[in-house]
């Protein structure tokens, strides 16, 4: 009889290089540690040319000052009117005089039927800031085998973090700085914002949320 072969399916999760998301920190597969600013937008076109040269110059120079990499990116979705509806339908209900009815009701109408012809889109803008913290040396990995034990070992682990961490930070407080100088206010994702960034990105199909942010 011929052999059958059997085929091993991955799971989604192993496509995703996500490992977690730990203090509105994103750590890769690869222990590369990710910050993502939630940055402003600016109206450039309505600047006068001085304004649009001076903008030009301080993004020029906020550039050439990194040493470090960092990516620009836009997500767009079509704009959830449906808590807005939910809470006239909420105000409909709660009214007593069919007139006020009357008015509330072709005004839901009016709101949902502009947003369908009109496809309005929402836009957030961000700001993706990596670390990736250097390789131990591999002396280093066999001491710790003969003469630390696993407590010890998740430890370590831990305060390598928040060092690491430390160090993400510090980079996001320059770009934040440089972006300042242009006009543009950032403001870094907390745990929640940035699992729900992610969720949206790898699920664009499933139903949109507003993004919500930490102090």
């Amino acid at each position: 009889m011929p052999e059958q072969k059997t085929t091993k399916t991955k799971a989604a999760q192993d496509f995703v290089p996500v490992k977690e998301v730990r203090g509105g920190t994103i750590v890769l597969k690869d222990n590369t540690l990710v910050g993502v600013l939630l940055a402003s937008s600016l109206n450039f076109a309505l600047k006068s040319q001085d304004e649009q040269g001076a903008i030009l110059s301080q993004f020029q120079n906020f550039l050439n000052s990194l040493d470090f990499s960092i990516q620009f990116f836009v997500q767009s979705r079509k704009l959830d009117i449906r808590p807005y509806t939910a809470l006239l339908e909420e105000r409909l209900s709660a009214q007593t005089e069919d007139l006020m009815k009357i008015q509330v009701r072709e005004y839901i109408e009016f709101v949902r039927s502009f947003t369908e012809r009109a496809n309005i889109m929402s836009k957030h803008f961000f700001v993706v800031v990596p670390y990736t913290p250097p390789i131990l040396d591999i002396k280093d990995n066999v001491t710790k085998r003969f003469l630390g034990g696993g407590s010890l070992e998740a430890k370590e682990k831990s305060v390598g973090f928040e060092e690491h961490r430390t160090q993400l930070e510090q980079r996001m407080a320059v770009v934040e700085q440089g972006l300042v100088r242009t006009g543009v206010r950032t403001v870094p994702l907390d745990t929640e914002a940035a699992i729900e960034l992610l969720y949206k990105e790898f699920n664009p199909g499933e139903l949109e949320k507003p993004i919500t942010l930490g102090t």
